[in-house]
């Protein structure tokens, strides 16, 4: 393909440097695919369509020759989805694959290919549930792999770069497009067409990565990955955990039926610094004496959504998100409620993960 000649024209120089060194051993990075832009193709160039991940691993692979000067590569096909249709269960089979190969002597470091819908929950389940502090990467794409000025070339190769760096180590799981990276837990998409889509608000990215070159700020607060107490070997689903968005007038309706239809926990995407109406307010405290797990956040996008606060979380029985928007809030109240249902012990997990 055209794109992958005019990348390696850019990155063969640095690579057959790096592969020249003394003592040099390429790192062993196995890339678990599981579909999404990066792997889409379009009917035609110039339509904006196209089909979520029509390409297999291999072909993302062999679009882009430089890899190999990187490190010794293997890939295997977990889902081929696009991100909008991710699911728990996708989730769980993902996890538990990761979990097995970072195991294995000979793999140094993992890249996960997704679509950049459901990338971030998708990485922070996985910086919750991975045991292992070898680097892991979450690497998508906003534009397909037909299209005119492709991102995804150029991203996989960074990904592969950041994973295969030394630095990455001990990070968590990252998150690398746009020449970024970020912590999985941090990185929120903030845009639905641009390619700097991807932002961390609150803490800020964790490094840049240009044409293979990887430079690492900060390492991270919240505990990830060998330090968290959730385990997925013997679980087959999680806890249904629903959100409710907050707006103008929302009555009571949707938190009620979310409780009468089996719902173990809910999130308010609450206005401002995660409030809502006084009738939906009065449903979620229904709720919280019900047993039902319930977590305020906020839909701003960023800030934190502190204990006490805006409402009397000691008094309605809430658990507040701090800094998780909601759907990552979702994310850890379907692990923390694995563990208990306690308000309190929840509340520790939100201000410990």
């Amino acid at each position: 393909m055209n794109y992958a000649r005019k990348l390696s024209t850019i990155v063969c120089a640095a690579a057959i440097l790096a592969a020249a060194s003394p003592g040099y051993a390429k790192p062993r990075i196995v890339i678990l695919a599981t579909g999404g832009t990066i792997a889409g193709a379009q009917a035609d160039r110039s339509q904006a369509g196209y089909q979520a991940g029509k390409f297999q691993i291999g072909d993302l692979i062999a679009a882009v020759p430089p890899l190999q000067d990187l490190a010794e590569l293997s890939g295997e096909q977990v889902a081929n989805i696009g991100s909008q249709t991710m699911t728990d269960q996708v989730w769980m089979t993902l996890a538990k694959r990761a979990n097995v190969v970072l195991k294995r002597r000979d793999v140094d470091g993992v890249v996960v290919t997704h679509g950049t819908d459901t990338l971030e929950e998708t990485g922070y389940f996985l910086n919750l549930v991975l045991k292992s502090d070898k680097p892991v990467v979450l690497v998508g794409s906003m534009r397909p792999a037909t299209a005119i000025g492709a991102d995804g070339p150029a991203n996989l190769y960074d990904a592969v770069a950041v994973a295969a760096n030394p630095g990455a180590r001990g990070r968590g799981v990252l998150a690398v497009l746009n020449g970024e990276i970020h912590y999985a837990r941090e990185i929120e998409k903030r845009n639905a067409t641009q390619l700097d889509t991807f932002e961390s608000p609150n803490r800020g990215r964790a490094g840049l990565v240009n044409t293979g070159h990887v430079v690492f700020f900060a390492k991270p607060v919240p505990r990830h990955t060998t330090e968290t107490e959730f385990k997925i070997d013997d679980l087959d689903r999680l806890p249904r955990v629903e959100i409710v968005y907050s707006y103008a007038s929302l009555g009571p309706e949707f938190v009620d039926f979310a409780v009468k239809d089996g719902a173990k926990g809910l999130v308010l995407a609450g206005v401002g610094d995660g409030n809502t109406t006084d009738a939906a307010l009065a449903a979620f405290e229904r709720a919280a004496k019900q047993g039902i797990a319930v977590v305020r956040s906020t839909r701003t996008g960023s800030g934190i959504v502190a204990r006490n606060m805006e409402l009397d979380d000691d008094r309605l029985g809430f658990i507040a998100s701090m800094d998780l928007n909601p759907q990552k809030a979702r994310v850890l109240l379907m692990l923390g409620l694995t563990r208990t249902s306690d308000p309190a012990k929840l509340q520790e997990m939100f201000t410990r993960y």
